[in-house]
């Protein structure tokens, strides 16, 4: 069997990624398990199998990673697959596959239904012995097709944390990707969320026991809400938080590092869970709040990895990438900043609004989320703060609070704002809420995507005439007269001029100027 992997991450509608520098870590898990039964996967970007780069006529499986957003692009690919091996299997994997029903719409065989590792290799079992059409109806966590039906069989339990450690991504497949080099490359060093709050939607009997029971209780609503805030969807997918051993997490990112990757992102939907279900085992961690962060085993961990020669020595870098306010102690800032000083980290605001913030069953108040903010710039980071516009519960009154909270998080040190669109994902308690309509065509998301802009051109300017490394890659499509070079460890894009034949190199350059939200321009000070 020879298998292709096809990483469609934030590929939209297009084919091409919405953020060329980011490599994510499901598809390297998914090579993983493949070559632990003996396979030699192979990964393929979207925008490359789109464009004809890869002979298919020698592989005889596909698997996609995908999100949601993706489904027009998967349809695509697996249209092209159909043409070139009709009676291969394809299955679907990643965030996409929470909603059973996508396999009618793109044309794939199997969707992964949450974590797919154990559910991979019995599927690899049954394509061993032939025998996958009969036993399908066995295992957990897929859905399969069946003619014009959907067959859904029951989810897979998540797995421990002893079991989730014994599988070990790929290392050897990021050489596939072309912007390797450059691009921000995600280890994931734990899997799952702990905020098991439901949002106070219809049918809530506001019993608390999400909020206030043991974390055994929390686990499970008595009217089945989903956990977690009402627009996210991972305590759904992935259950409550697992840490992977130091060990694991330092071997990878060596052997990551050894191919040539500079840019290392600490990936989990929360750095400070790292460690915490250590300190409440057996029970799940099921809560946002307590205990506090386990500093010994945070500690273990970013201290191994700062001592790799590559990131002393300043070849590297290591980013960790989402935090909760609510576990942002003194202590925590400091132990970041320590490790991380001068890196980017995501802080979820989402709504200025306190009612609003309990109702989506956010972990953190406002009021959190700033306190956050200012610990995290004086310990030395980067804050970067995400808001949501068209949220369920929006209102000209959480707006005004919201744009208020866009200021406040300027003065209070972020270096950055993000603000998404509300979408329903599968699996999540807002999953049958309407979608939000872009920010310019509603008048109260028109007005707070103004408020971000203006706070996002005063922050950008203070990139201007700033000394920094930068990882220079290919020509910038819109312009071949630019080279584009990424920030070390990570800011806006810059445009170089003058630096053919410096691919993959690094070299210290000077920003000159704005050209838009997402760009700059600069000048090389040292090659």
């Amino acid at each position: 069997m020879n298998p292709l992997i096809v990483d469609a991450l934030g590929s939209g509608r297009g084919g091409r990624r919405a953020t060329l520098d980011a490599i994510g870590a499901g598809p390297r898990a998914v090579a993983g398990v493949l070559e632990r039964r003996g396979f030699r996967p192979r990964i393929v970007t979207a925008e490359d199998f789109l464009e004809g780069l890869i002979d298919l006529s020698g592989f005889d499986l596909m698997l996609i990673s995908a999100m949601t957003v993706d489904q027009p692009t998967v349809r695509r690919i697996a249209s092209r697959w159909r043409r070139s091996n009709p009676e291969s299997l394809l299955i679907l994997g990643g965030p996409i596959a929470s909603d059973p029903w996508v396999l009618l719409r793109v044309g794939a065989d199997v969707a992964v239904i949450g974590e797919g590792e154990k559910t991979l290799e019995e599927l690899l079992n049954l394509l061993s012995e032939d025998r996958l059409q009969d036993g399908l109806s066995d295992v957990r966590g897929v859905a399969y097709r069946m003619g014009d039906m959907v067959r859904v069989n029951l989810l897979r339990p998540v797995m421990s944390r002893v079991e989730y450690d014994s599988y070990r991504p790929s290392t050897r497949v990021i050489v596939d990707y072309p912007l390797y080099y450059a691009a921000r490359v995600y280890v994931e060093v734990l899997r799952g969320c702990s905020n098991y709050y439901r949002p106070l939607i219809e049918g809530c009997t506001r019993c608390d026991r999400c909020r206030s029971g043991s974390l055994t209780e929390r686990y499970d609503c008595p009217v089945g809400i989903p956990p977690g805030c009402g627009y996210c969807s991972v305590p759904s997918l992935y259950g409550p938080p697992r840490s992977r051993s130091v060990s694991h997490i330092l071997g990878e990112v060596e052997e990551l590092l050894e191919l040539g990757v500079r840019r290392i992102v600490l990936s989990a939907p929360d750095i400070l869970d790292y460690g915490r279900d250590l300190l409440v085992e057996p029970e799940p961690l099921t809560d946002p709040r307590e205990p506090e962060p386990n500093y010994d085993a945070l500690e273990e961990l970013l201290a191994a990895l700062t001592d790799l020669r590559a990131i002393r020595r300043g070849e590297a870098s290591i980013m960790a990438e989402n935090i909760k306010p609510s576990l942002v102690t003194e202590r925590a800032a400091r132990l970041l900043g320590r490790y991380l000083k001068g890196t980017p980290i995501n802080i979820g605001f989402e709504t200025g609004s306190e009612s609003h913030s309990r109702f989506l069953g956010r972990p953190s108040t406002p009021r959190e989320c700033l306190i956050a903010i200012r610990r995290l710039r004086r310990a030395g980071l980067r804050p970067q703060v995400y808001f949501i516009h068209g949220l369920p519960g929006q209102s000209a009154d959480t707006v005004n609070s919201t744009i208020k909270a866009v200021e406040a998080s300027v003065e209070a040190g972020a270096d950055w704002i993000i603000l998404y669109r509300f979408m329903p994902l599968p699996m999540s308690a807002f999953a049958d809420m309407p979608r939000a309509p872009p920010a310019m065509r509603d008048p109260l998301s028109k007005r707070l995507r103004e408020a971000v802009s203006k706070a996002n051109r005063g922050l950008k300017r203070r990139w201007i005439g700033r000394r920094l490394k930068a990882i220079v890659d290919g020509r910038y499509v819109k312009d071949r007269r630019f080279h584009v070079a990424y920030p070390m460890p990570h800011g806006p894009v810059i445009l170089l001029k003058g630096v053919d034949g410096f691919e993959g190199r690094m070299v210290e350059v000077e920003v000159t100027s704005i050209t838009t939200e997402r760009l700059m321009m600069g000048i090389v000070t040292k090659r």
